[in-house]
């Protein structure tokens, strides 16, 4: 099985946390979507990761499809339960983590383009967006729905969203007051997954 992203991706991320919570070999292929040269293109017409190549030669892409494509391989442990309404609440928080990951990649993007050309609305849109998720996020953990004993597609797609606004110094000051959110990731972070899947230094 080949994992085809780069390594300061989130969605990449959550897919290696997950084959690596359940000890599945992969290797990985490091590719970069934003080269001159996709090299993304040949296994996602999108040019977009991560990307999932099975032994089997098959090609799956997005990473809500490859999260379900894993766990249909019923490998130990299952991070989705398997009553459907219970499934599709959790598949809802994942939704919502992927979209703080969204709106930092739009913000990470923005701020590259040279300052003249940078937007302060789109910027304030996508500030706006990941403080509403991470305070939806906050509620789930003081709530119970997201718990730090309890390894979840949710709790890892959370994990890799706050991560990543970490990577990229995106919302500063954001832990000061959604103290649960904080002791959730902390403990993620501290599992082998977690940490052997950190985005190199700049």
């Amino acid at each position: 099985m080949k994992l085809i992203g780069s390594y300061t991706s989130p969605f990449v991320r959550k897919i290696s946390v997950i084959l690596l919570e359940k000890g599945i070999p992969f290797e990985f292929i490091n590719e970069m979507p934003y080269n001159a040269v996709n090299g993304v293109a040949k296994y996602n017409p999108l040019g977009k990761v991560p990307a999932l190549l099975t032994d089997s030669g098959e090609c799956w892409y997005d990473s809500p499809i490859i999260t379900q494509y894993i766990e249909l391989l019923d490998i130990a442990p299952a991070i989705v339960p398997q009553d459907p309404r219970a499934a599709l609440k959790m598949r809802q928080l994942e939704s919502l983590a992927d979209g703080i990951m969204d709106a930092g990649l739009v913000s990470v993007r923005e701020l590259a383009r040279p300052a003249a050309q940078q937007s302060p609305e789109e910027l304030v849109r996508q500030r706006e967006k990941m403080s509403r998720g991470l305070d939806a996020l906050e509620g789930f953990a003081a709530d119970g729905t997201l718990r730090a004993d309890e390894l979840t597609l949710a709790t890892i797609a959370t994990a890799c969203a706050v991560g990543y606004l970490n990577f990229r110094h995106l919302s500063p000051g954001w832990c000061a007051t959604r103290p649960h959110l904080v002791k959730l990731v902390e403990a993620l972070f501290q599992r082998d997954s977690f940490a052997r899947t950190e985005p190199p230094k700049a």
